[in-house]
């Protein structure tokens, strides 16, 4: 079996215990004959909310591979959860407000909204299911087997049970603020996404009131999961659930009545932002406005705890104006994401993924002369696997040399504590000249990078908000700086974002140049972005939303004619999703024409491949492991004279036509096979962390044939990377 090509789509076998649990159902698979007529056929588009949480059981599958470490498993398990949030708090929102605004415009596949999310509540209530079972069934006698225990109230001992009474009263009680429902007290409002109690209750308070029912919100600033000391347990790794405590001691908060029932619950509201740039002048208080009330914002699904009586379960589905099919019965803690503590709080780093050093290039290391490296050759980095700090470096280097004018930088999200932020600041306090351009709507960042922009102009930065009506999501940073008389330009172009903390998790790739026409290509994006004017003529790069799509298509086109003409022919992509229905259609037609269409898409897919007749020559597969897969590449093999790009954007309609977003090619042929090798190659040599998408839109588990070695793209990368270093 060695001699076998790994990229070869038959080389791998399907896991028979994983395959099944991977699959979510779709229409069925179309039929083999097919013209160019036929591209619009319903049936050759997956349904994207499908697709996507498709994506979300992958991971889950994570939770339950035995090759993982556990600590890590039970962070997918997390992982899994939150996905699953964000999945309603935008997509469902996003559905359902199409409805309330009377829209049935079904989407390519032919799916109304209406019909969406009744597939929606299908699939979500087995992975629901799924995820309980994963946590009850195998996480939680994994994690008893090396002793760290999660111990229910039933299992606690007397003395366990004695030093948490105490620790209710002394943590707990004085931060509790139970609310009785009557007339003088309604039903509050329950913020985003919080763990709350619906206590059911028996007799009269100190004034005499019944009132039935009672609420009781957990706190947010106390921890989810509470260590047992050692004098108490059997062991340093025994946890009780902060719901647990509530649950057994809730009745002290209602002195002199009897609690008859104790039930968490937990709602997800819709977290879009609604302001409508056109009639705003000022966009950052808009949104000071608007994030105020997101946490209160439409409700979109309730999780109730399983014991949960139905007289319950209808009051609160009533009090959030919901319906029966937005409510998730959960056999275990309604918020499991909280579960991710336990990966820091165990402290048991054998169960965790053991740390390794990032490559770090000597030219560009610290004490060196970074723009002296940059004149002499490109160079690319492979984030986590080549470290952050030569951007960071170089962008500290310029701070301190008086021979730079100017600086010039999009932040998307950048952190907290941003050593990048800090820089600019300080570089605009030193008098150059420091210009960004700052997304205020990064969804979920929103907040902090308001507060990002308020900063950065304190110190007296430029800071631009971007073009109204298209985020920046572009990555690029540019430096001016004077050389014998003349300007130099010095670029740092990326597919991420300016983060260091996703550096260490996210894989994506950064060019760092000092190529004039690279340089003359930036500082045009940099005006148009900051001085609003006409889409200038590039040397390079190529940008959205004014020409990547149809580049796209110019250049899948112009693969499919290679083939006829019987030329080399090839498309090879990464990205995050693929969307677009116009780049699918093309797709189609180039595979039709016998073009090798090998895509690595880690999340959504809406394209069906290895439909006889249609897409044979296409293979989709989706990387998942240690890091998320996170750049764009796109490569064309172009009849003989290969092109190889990198990009912020991926092949979706929000990237192609309502974001700013930059594609820049890698012009060295070292750093071109480079990019090939590690986003492509060897993702199709892959036979451990790869997923293969079927034509009916499920995935199989890559798998090795018997006597095959497991292969792991992220873990051979690691190893380089260990090498370099």
């Amino acid at each position: 079996m060695a001699d076998r090509d790994p990229t070869d789509a038959d080389s791998t076998d399907t896991d028979p215990s994983s395959g099944p649990a991977a699959r979510i159902p779709q229409q069925a698979a179309p039929l083999p004959h097919w013209t160019d007529d036929d591209l619009d056929a319903p049936s050759l588009y997956l349904n994207r909310e499908l697709s996507l949480l498709c994506f979300t059981r992958r991971v889950l599958e994570l939770a339950r591979d035995p090759g993982i470490p556990l600590l890590e498993r039970v962070r997918f398990l997390c992982i899994s959860c939150t996905n699953l949030d964000e999945f309603f708090e935008v997509r469902v929102a996003s559905i359902r407000q199409r409805l309330q605004h009377g829209a049935q415009q079904p989407g390519p596949d032919n799916l109304t909204p209406a019909a969406t999310l009744e597939a929606i509540r299908a699939a979500v209530s087995e992975l629901v299911q799924a995820q309980y079972r994963v946590l009850n069934d195998e996480l939680t006698p994994a994690l008893k087997g090396e002793g760290i225990r999660i111990l229910k109230r039933s299992k606690w001992s007397k003395k366990q049970h004695k030093w948490l009474h105490g620790h209710f009263r002394r943590e707990l009680m004085p931060v509790l603020s139970p609310l009785g429902l009557d007339p003088v007290h309604p039903f509050p409002r329950i913020l985003n996404k919080s763990l709350n109690f619906a206590v059911e209750l028996e007799g009269r308070d100190a004034f005499g009131r019944d009132p039935g029912l009672a609420l009781v919100r957990a706190p947010r600033s106390l921890p989810r999961l509470i260590r047992i000391p050692k004098s108490y347990s059997k062991g340093g790794n025994d946890f009780v659930f902060l719901s647990s405590i509530l649950h057994e001691f809730i009745n002290e908060l209602f002195p002199g009545m009897k609690v008859r029932g104790c039930y968490q619950f937990r709602v997800t509201r819709n977290s879009e932002l609604f302001v409508d740039e056109e009639e705003i002048e000022d966009l950052a208080r808009a949104l000071e406005g608007e994030l105020l009330e997101r946490g209160f914002a439409q409700a979109v699904r309730l999780e109730l705890a399983e014991n949960c009586p139905e007289h319950v379960a209808k009051l609160l589905t009533t009090k959030f104006g919901l319906d029966d099919d937005d409510v998730y019965r959960c056999d275990g803690p309604v918020n499991l994401n909280r579960m991710v503590a336990l990966c820091d709080d165990a402290d048991r780093p054998d169960l965790l993924y053991p740390p390794f050093q990032p490559a770090l290039p000597a030219p560009l290391a610290a004490g060196n002369d970074l723009f002296a490296a940059l004149r002499r050759r490109d160079w690319l980095l492979h984030h986590p696997y080549d470290g952050f700090a030569p951007t960071v470096e170089l962008l500290r280097q310029a701070v301190a040399d008086p021979d730079v004018l100017a600086i010039k930088q999009t932040l998307y999200r950048t952190g907290a504590d941003s050593a990048m932020v800090s820089l600019l600041i300080e570089a605009a306090r030193a008098g150059k000249d420091v210009t960004v351009v700052v997304e205020l709507r990064a969804r979920f960042d929103e907040e902090a990078n308001i507060t990002l922009a308020t900063r950065l102009q304190e110190a007296g930065v430029q800071v631009v908000y971007g073009v109204v009506g298209h985020k920046t999501h572009a990555k690029m940073m540019l430096i001016v700086r004077r050389e014998r008389r003349r300007l130099k330009r010095y670029v740092h172009l990326g597919t991420g974002n300016y983060h260091q903390g996703t550096a260490k998790g996210y894989t994506d790739f950064a060019l760092l140049t000092a190529d004039p026409d690279f340089g003359q290509d930036v500082h045009l994006l940099f005006q148009q972005l900051s001085g609003l004017g006409r889409a200038p003529k590039l040397a390079h790069l190529v940008q959205s939303p004014f020409d990547l799509h149809d580049w796209l298509l110019e250049r899948i086109e112009g693969e499919a004619a290679h083939a006829a003409a019987g030329r080399p022919c090839g498309i090879h992509a990464k990205m995050n999703s693929l969307t677009e229905p116009r780049v699918i259609r093309a797709l189609y037609r180039a595979s039709r024409a016998g073009v090798p269409i090998r895509l690595v898409v880690r999340g959504t897919c809406c394209l069906r491949p290895g439909v006889p007749g249609l897409s044979e020559t296409i293979q989709v597969r989706s990387i998942l492991g240690r890091f998320l897969e996170h750049s764009r590449v796109y490569c064309f093999i172009n009849g003989g004279e290969p092109e190889t790009w990198a990009s912020s954007a991926d092949w979706m309609e929000r990237n192609l036509f309502q974001r700013v977003e930059a594609a820049f090619p890698l012009l060295e042929p070292k750093l071109a096979a480079r990019v090939f090798e590690e986003a492509i190659k060897l993702a199709y040599a892959d036979n451990r962390e790869a997923w293969i998408l079927e034509p009916d839109g499920s995935y199989r588990h890559a798998w090795p044939d018997d006597g095959d070695a497991p292969r792991r793209l992220q873990e051979t990368l690691i190893e380089r990377a260990r090498d370099a270093g």
